[in-house]
């Protein structure tokens, strides 16, 4: 029995949905808690909560549904394309208080076609706001996380480096305490001289007959979860992650690029330039970009109202390029939400690469919003 109501205007949710020919689907509220502390992030992974089943195994009440849709999908072993549909209640510690909510949503799996898919999943969450809210002014924001990791590969940065990077991408807090840590590199502290000096002259085989040495002598060895080989490895990117700079040209490329924000109808321009000024070949995710801006234009979209923002992402993790938020102007609440995913689903076990894109619609917020006008 749910314990808050269903929104009024429910029914029209479902019959917008089933006019954009998806497939309503359900999903358990009591989830397998492993692919959402895996994949969905920081943000989501403290937020959840968390019980068990009889036998140990770690389990979850439902905190969002782009995974166990994806995890359906793959279980039932059903065709794509395919687009479902969902509403129901989700269960997670919210900032503003609510620990229990109504989401609905689009997933659309396995349409190859990138730009007019990213486009469709922009345009429909925009239509269905626009009918539940007649007379709003709707304000959407999007930003490109391949277009910010192909900025961070061209700055030649070692792939440890690369990796903090993206999956801080979305959090301007993060973001700048590591662009601070590589203007000023700290190294290692507590490290034995002669390990540092192994790692440095790339003397591997005595690191790890060290290592091994050293465990054998403690009696570590016997239970140990990592063998001297992965130790080594370890050691080895800590200590170049440690002594990475970038330098200051780069730092400053980096930031300009973060600091990007104007109108969608400017953004391709603007990144053209950029990249042309910093000497960066970005050009295969600036393609993709230009690709989905045409899209948006062919939909109907006005370019001018939907604001880019290089450095703007989403808190999952699993999020790989395209993500955006929709709504209303002069008010801070996050009506829609949502992005492309295409590696989730081969991570989940799908035997393909299938891409996805989606979003979700949080009905308590549509709610409240509908009350005020």
């Amino acid at each position: 029995m749910p314990l808050i109501n269903m929104p009024d205007f429910a029914g029209t949710l479902l019959d917008e949905f089933a006019a954009r020919a998806t497939e309503r689907v359900d999903t358990p509220v009591i989830q397998p808690a492993e692919p959402f502390l895996d994949m969905a992030g920081e943000d989501l992974r403290r937020r959840i909560f968390m019980t068990e089943n009889e036998r140990g195994a770690s389990l979850c009440l439902r905190p969002e549904f782009t995974i166990p849709v994806c995890l359906r999908h793959i279980e039932t072993a059903t065709g794509t394309p395919k687009r479902y549909a969902y509403l129901g209640e989700v269960f997670r510690q919210r900032r503003d208080g609510a620990n229990e909510f109504y989401q609905a949503g689009i997933e659309d799996l396995g349409d190859t076609g990138i730009a007019s898919a990213d486009a469709r999943a922009i345009g429909d969450a925009h239509a269905i706001l626009g009918r539940l809210l007649p007379g709003r002014t709707l304000v959407v924001t999007l930003g490109d996380q391949a277009v910010f990791e192909a900025v961070v590969k061209a700055l030649g940065l070692p792939a440890g480096w690369q990796k903090r990077l993206i999956q801080a991408f979305g959090n301007p807090e993060q973001i700048d305490q590591l662009l601070k840590k590589l203007a000023s590199p700290n190294p290692v502290q507590g490290l034995d001289p002669d390990i540092v000096a192994m790692v440095s002259s790339g003397n591997e085989r005595a690191l790890i007959a060290r290592i091994d040495e050293t465990m054998q002598a403690t009696g570590y060895s016997t239970n140990a979860s990592r063998s001297p080989v992965e130790i080594a490895m370890r050691l080895k990117e800590k200590l170049e992650l440690a002594e990475t700079r970038l330098d200051g040209a780069a730092l400053l490329l980096l930031r300009e690029f973060l600091s990007l924000e104007l109108p969608l109808s400017e953004a391709s321009a603007a990144l053209a330039g950029f990249a042309d000024a910093a000497g960066l070949r970005l050009g295969p995710a600036l393609s993709r970009f230009d690709e989905r801006v045409a899209a948006l234009a062919n939909i109907g979209l006005d370019l001018s109202r939907i604001n880019y923002r290089a450095a703007f992402g989403r808190p999952l993790d699993y999020y790989t390029g395209l993500v955006y938020e929709i709504g209303i102007a002069g008010e801070p609440a996050v009506l829609a939400g949502g992005g492309r995913f295409d590696r989730l689903l081969t991570l989940l076990g799908a035997e393909n690469h299938i891409p996805a894109v989606g979003f979700s619609l949080w009905l308590d917020r549509i709610e409240t919003a509908r009350t005020a006008r």
